[in-house]
């Protein structure tokens, strides 16, 4: 099984906004709990990038396989948005390659968390992303025995 969990906390490194920890089926996204959602998706485009560019990361799409070194490439934004309704916080849009988080540009960080991980246990129900663990390939109908905690 995948999850992606983002949490609103003071638990950053000192000067970061984002940090995120990776494990087998697992990454956590810390955001710093006063964030706004222009320094929150400035910091988290840039540290999703640093994540997919381990090549650890694969969508399907159309049948093809995309990683970040991949011809096609494979990338994820987020941008604060003016447009998106605050009551529903996030919109996803995904593309070949691309996958673009819209957050409400008035929502705070507890809001965007919440709504993040929400709308990824949506997406990643999709079964068009897979993770490659330490030689194991996690998908969303993968046992979560050994799913760290």
């Amino acid at each position: 099984m995948l999850q992606i969990v983002y949490r609103a906390t003071t638990e950053v490194d000192r000067g970061q906004v984002v940090t995120i920890d990776e494990a087998r089926g697992q990454v956590t996204v810390n955001i710093h709990r006063d964030a706004t959602a222009d320094e929150a998706a400035r910091a988290l485009t840039s540290e999703v990038q640093k994540l997919l560019a381990r090549c650890t990361w694969f969508q399907i799409w159309r049948g093809r396989v995309l990683c970040a070194d991949s011809d096609s490439s494979l990338a994820v934004k987020y941008e604060a948005d003016d447009v998106v309704d605050r009551m529903k916080v996030v919109e996803i849009r995904e593309s070949q390659g691309l996958v673009t988080f819209h957050i409400a540009r008035s929502a705070s960080a507890p809001m965007f968390a919440l709504a993040l991980t929400r709308a990824l246990e949506c997406f990643l129900a999709g079964g068009q992303w897979f993770q490659l663990w330490e030689g194991e390939i996690i998908t969303m109908d993968s046992p979560t025995s050994g799913l760290a905690a």
